[in-house]
C-alpha cells in the first residue's frame, strides 16, 4: 500500500510540474489539472486492476497522468513511456493510410476492393469500395464481428471465403448504412498490402510513425503462444493485462486474433507517442503537408447516423451541448483504450488501460466537455 501511495503522490507532482512549467496561463492549466485528476483518479484506485496512462493536449502542452501498475504481481508502476495494446485504435492509422493514397493518387475511395483483390468474386463483396470500408458503411457483419466470439483461427483463405460466401441479412446495401465492423479493417488491410507490395506494420511505419517521430509504436509478429515478438528491452516496458473483475488475462504482451495470418496481430504504443499523434492531429506538428492533409481527412464526417452520432473515416463524431467530439475507443477483454479530440479548441486526449472494459466514456461525455468550457 505504501508504494502505491508513493506511486500516485509522485505521478501526480510530475503533472503539476509538467503543467505549470509550460509557461503561460498557469491558472487554466491548474484547472485542467483539477479536472482530469478529478475524473480519472477515482477509476484507478488500490482496488482496481492494472492502471492508467492519459495524455492530455490542450493549449499547446501536453500533460501525462498515470495511475496504477504495469504488472501489479511484479509492482511495476505506470509511466508514459509503457507500452498498451491499442486495440481498435490501429484503425485510425489503417485510415490515415487511405486518407494518404487518396490524396496522393494512389487510390480512390470509389475503387472496388475487388480491384486489388480479384479472388473476391461473391455478388455483395465486388460491390464493396474502399471508402465504405474505411467509414464502417460497407454493411459487412460476419459471425467474427460480434459476440459470441469465436475460439477458432481463420486463415487468409477462410476469410476471403467468408467475404465470397456473405449474403446481407436485413436488405443492407454497400454505402447505406453505418454498421462497425472489424472484418472490413481486416479486409482493408488486405487491400493495402496488396496495393502497395508490402506488410501493414511496414506501411504505417514509413508512411506514418516515422514522419511524425513516433518511435514507440509497432505492429509486431505474433508468435505461437499469442504473446508479441518483441525484444526484451520492449517487454519490460509491456503491460500485463486483466480482465475487468482483475484476472490476468494472457502474458504480457498478448495478442488476441482469430485470423491467423501476418499482420493480423494488435498495434502496441505509448501515452508519449500518442501524445505526439494528439498534436499532429490538432496543431499540425507535421511536416510533410500530404500526411497533415490526410489526417485532416480522416477527421471530416462522412456518414451521418443521426443527430447526435457521425461516422469519419475510423474516427466517430458525437455533438453534445455546443461541442463536438471526434474520438474512437478500442479494447479487449484485458485492454481498454480511446483517443478524443475537439478540433475546434484543439485539445484531446489519450487514455490506456491495461483493463478489458475500463470506462472510456468519461473522457467523451465529462473529460473533454469540461475542457472545452474553459
Amino acid at each position: 500500500m505504501r508504494l502505491w501511495l508513493i506511486v500516485q503522490i509522485v505521478t501526480a507532482l510530475l503533472a503539476v510540474s509538467a503543467i505549470a512549467g509550460a509557461g503561460s496561463e498557469p491558472d487554466m492549466q491548474a484547472q485542467i489539472q483539477d479536472i482530469v485528476t478529478a475524473e480519472l483518479a477515482p477509476t484507478t484506485t488500490a482496488t482496481d486492476p492494472g492502471g492508467l496512462a492519459a495524455a492530455v493536449y490542450a493549449g499547446g502542452r501536453l500533460a501525462f497522468f498515470n495511475y496504477g501498475f504495469a504488472d501489479d504481481a511484479a509492482k511495476r508502476p505506470i509511466t508514459p513511456d509503457t507500452r498498451f495494446n491499442l486495440a481498435s485504435l490501429r484503425k485510425i492509422f489503417e485510415a490515415t493510410l487511405v486518407a494518404l493514397g487518396t490524396g496522393r493518387g494512389e487510390l480512390r475511395l470509389d475503387d472496388p476492393v475487388s480491384k486489388y483483390l480479384p479472388e473476391l468474386r461473391g455478388d455483395y463483396i465486388s460491390r464493396v469500395t474502399i471508402g465504405e470500408l474505411v467509414t464502417h458503411t460497407s454493411g459487412l457483419l460476419l459471425p467474427t464481428d460480434h459476440p459470441p466470439w469465436p475460439d477458432q483461427t481463420f486463415s487468409r483463405d477462410q476469410f476471403i471465403a467468408m467475404l465470397n460466401a456473405w449474403t446481407p441479412h436485413a436488405g443492407e446495401q454497400p454505402g447505406k448504412q453505418r454498421i462497425y465492423s472489424h472484418a472490413g479493417y481486416v479486409l482493408l488491410q488486405l487491400v493495402l498490402e496488396r496495393r502497395y507490395g508490402m506488410p501493414i506494420g511496414v506501411l504505417i511505419d514509413n508512411r506514418i510513425l516515422k514522419p511524425l517521430g513516433m518511435t514507440s509504436t509497432f505492429i509486431p509478429e505474433r508468435g505461437e503462444d499469442n504473446r508479441a515478438v518483441m525484444t526484451p528491452q520492449i517487454m519490460q516496458r509491456v503491460v500485463q493485462g486483466y480482465s475487468d473483475q482483475g484476472v490476468p488475462i494472457g502474458p504480457p504482451g498478448n495478442q488476441q486474433s482469430y485470423y491467423d495470418f501476418a499482420g493480423t496481430g494488435q498495434m502496441f504504443s505509448s501515452a508519449r507517442d500518442l501524445g505526439i499523434f494528439l498534436r499532429a492531429c490538432l496543431d499540425g506538428a507535421v511536416i510533410d503537408p500530404d500526411l497533415r492533409a490526410a489526417l485532416e481527412m480522416t477527421e471530416r464526417e462522412s456518414f451521418r447516423v443521426d443527430d447526435k452520432f457521425g461516422q469519419a473515416m475510423a474516427w466517430e463524431h458525437v455533438r453534445l451541448d455546443g461541442v463536438t467530439v471526434v474520438d474512437k475507443p478500442g479494447g479487449l477483454n484485458n485492454a481498454s483504450a480511446y483517443l478524443g479530440l475537439v478540433p475546434a479548441r484543439k485539445l484531446g486526449i489519450v487514455l490506456l488501460a491495461n483493463r478489458g472494459e475500463y470506462p472510456h466514456e468519461i473522457a467523451r461525455y465529462r473529460i473533454l466537455p469540461a475542457l472545452a468550457r474553459l
